[in-house]
């Protein structure tokens, strides 16, 4: 039995197609040759990172409560590589530590705007900072002034927020303060390892319930979205990024708070034909991989918080929600 057959025999699922073709076979051999010539970093400070061993997990889910038209089945093996990843996400006070020793502006601040969520804007300054809603997402407001300073508009700031998730991040501002930190962005199959915790199969990090004895264990929306946020976790928008006890692997805020980006080009049956072994994510594509959920998410509108869940977005979007955490190889 060829390799790719084992997998879906091992975990007990129906091959998705019944005999091999040509194209899928040089579609395997591209992901082996893009795994193998993969970007390695291995320069930057272990210094508040979590040393991952690696090896092999199963990977993905099968939900009834999940999105499959996500990609987020079938659930496979994959082996990965030992690398280090941040404990924390990057903070507002790294961050700024980054802008200071390079000039650096986000795409937030180049353009001028951002994306705020509705709650969040003083409703006596709503018509003078917004710009427009978002087309089909209208509680996603264009505010003028809004970037990872201004969290909220030109009249907020980080100034007393050094330990939230630095926030209003595009895949190009990661990209740029991993280069800067001698680290990269996770693979997605390296964020879900790390997330899991060294559970298996678990929904979240810490097991299959949410609230397990009614605790709280992440930052996601209490209550009817998008309109009525009861808090009940203690937090409305970001929280700092130790306000929940670490997974068993020591990460923290790793599911819920803010998305966190992925290396990875976003495509939902790459996968299928992909190799198992540090996997990349397709060559190209239209959008990068987000994974982790925010405190935004809410089972009726966004249960993607599960471990396991995936989704997408422009290289240059940044929104209230939107951060990041470092790797690097060992």
């Amino acid at each position: 039995m060829k390799p790719e057959f084992e997998l879906f025999a091992q975990a007990g699922k129906p091959h998705p197609c019944c005999v091999p073709s040509k194209q899928r076979a040089v579609t395997l051999e591209q992901s082996r040759v893009a795994s193998a010539e993969r970007k390695r970093v291995a320069s930057g400070s272990p210094e508040d990172m979590i040393r991952l061993d690696g090896g092999r997990f199963w990977m993905g889910t099968e939900d009834a409560e999940g999105f499959p038209a996500d990609g987020e089945g079938p659930i496979r093996e994959v082996t990965l590589d030992p690398f280090y990843m941040d404990r924390y996400p990057v903070t507002n006070a790294q961050f700024q530590e980054f802008t200071k020793a390079t000039g650096y502006l986000s795409e937030a601040e180049r353009f001028g705007w951002s994306f705020v969520f509705q709650t969040h804007i003083p409703p006596e300054r709503h018509n003078e900072i917004v710009d427009q809603r978002a087309p089909g997402v209208r509680w996603w407001c264009k505010v003028n002034g809004a970037s990872w300073r201004n969290p909220e508009g030109p009249d907020t700031s980080v100034a007393n927020r050094p330990h939230q998730p630095v926030v209003h991040m595009s895949w190009n501002d990661a990209i740029a303060y991993c280069d800067w930190a001698g680290k990269r962005l996770p693979t997605e199959a390296e964020w879900e390892y790390a997330a899991r915790g060294g559970l298996e199969q678990k929904t979240y990090p810490w097991g299959d319930e949410l609230t397990p004895d009614g605790q709280h264990l992440c930052n996601v929306w209490q209550g009817e979205f998008p309109n009525v946020d009861t808090a009940e976790d203690g937090y409305s928008a970001p929280a700092p990024v130790d306000a929940f006890p670490p997974n068993g692997y020591g990460l923290y805020v790793i599911t819920g708070n803010a998305w966190e980006w992925c290396n990875d080009w976003f495509h939902p049956s790459h996968h299928l034909t992909a190799t198992r072994t540090n996997p990349v994510g397709p060559a190209t594509g239209a959008q990068r991989l987000m994974k982790g959920g925010s405190y935004l998410c809410h089972r009726s509108y966004c249960n993607r918080y599960r471990v396991a869940a995936r989704t997408s977005n422009t290289v240059d979007s940044a929104t209230t929600n939107i951060s990041f955490r470092c790797v690097r190889d060992v």
